[in-house]
């Protein structure tokens, strides 16, 4: 038997993967993290499948399923939101599933902060503005982030900034990131991005806080920042198109 680690996308269930969704149909026992994870997502279970949600469940208990799927020969469809590789939690479970000799592999899935900006419409690098994205967090309740790793070393870069797990650190947030960035920089708040009822909550630092305040958002938010979200004019075209500047593709006349 095998455990799929699936990324199940932000919340679409349209953003599965061809291989996620085969996958899910075909695995005799799927464990999803139902907080994050639609039911339509695992709808696809197949008939009579053991499906668990495991939002209430301990690393433990998830792993004692496991270890029974494991001496049944049943294949695993271990059900994550996003992408598995960001914020996932499954280098924990890696850790236990290789003690434990069970074979596992990953299936990727769309991020949370992709879907945010193709629902924004905006591109994330824009020449000459922003060209990295600063994927990260903030402590608050959750393990510490490493030394260094900070929001002022990150806001220093003048990168466009993805914060997750922080929308109930939004004040503070605005307070550390202002001085690098300017009270005007632009912000989105994205809830729950490619759900029924998601929103995108557009404002800058100085009024970002009271607009997602009215909104009484306290939880499933990313928190995007950076020039690149605003209406960029001025901007040099992509090289990539560029007729003057020859490549591989396109050598020179």
């Amino acid at each position: 038997m095998t455990v799929h680690f699936i990324g199940a996308g932000p919340g679409d269930p349209e953003l599965l993967t061809l291989k996620a969704a085969r996958m899910i149909s075909a695995c005799p026992v799927c464990l999803f993290a139902g907080s994050l994870v639609p039911v339509e997502v695992v709808a696809r279970a197949p008939e009579g499948a053991r499906v668990l949600d495991t939002a209430s469940m301990t690393l433990d208990q998830t792993h004692a399923e496991i270890l029974s799927a494991h001496r049944r020969g049943e294949d695993v469809a271990r059900v994550h939101s996003g992408d598995p590789a960001l914020y996932g939690a499954i280098a924990e479970q890696i850790r236990l599933l290789k003690a434990d000799g069970i074979p596992y592999r990953i299936i990727p899935g769309v991020s949370a902060y992709a879907a945010a900006a193709a629902a924004l419409g905006h591109e994330l690098t824009v020449p000459e503005v922003a060209q990295s994205i600063v994927l990260t967090r903030v402590s608050m309740k959750s393990t510490a982030m490493p030394p260094g790793e900070t929001l002022e070393n990150f806001a220093g870069t003048g990168a466009t900034l993805v914060i997750h797990l922080g929308i109930r650190a939004l004040r503070d947030i605005v307070r550390r990131l202002s001085p690098h960035y300017g009270s005007e920089c632009p912000v989105v708040v994205a809830y729950r991005v490619g759900w029924p009822d998601e929103k995108l909550i557009r404002g800058v630092l100085q009024d970002i806080h009271a607009r997602v305040r009215a909104e009484k958002i306290t939880r499933t938010a990313l928190v995007l920042v950076g020039p690149a979200l605003g209406s960029v004019d001025g901007f040099s075209d992509s090289a990539l198109y560029d007729p003057s500047i020859p490549h591989v593709l396109r050598p020179r006349p």
